[in-house]
């Protein structure tokens, strides 16, 4: 489906990306743990609140 030099492209393009995300990060993080400070709790909130709507789908069907 894809040639080896898409693949090697598409790698290559994933470590570059993830690599410029973590630069661009790091110059921002004492600024994300002064404003964004307990917003981890939203995020749980949120994947409880998907897990419980996969829950009542999955009881639902029977």
């Amino acid at each position: 489906m894809f040639t080896t030099g898409q693949w090697i492209f598409a790698a290559l393009f994933f470590v570059a990306f993830v690599v410029a995300i973590y630069f661009a990060y790091g110059k921002d993080k004492a600024l994300h743990q002064k404003f964004y400070k307990g917003s981890y709790k939203i995020l749980i909130g949120f994947l409880l609140f998907v897990v419980m709507l996969f829950l009542i789908k999955f009881v639902m069907k029977r």
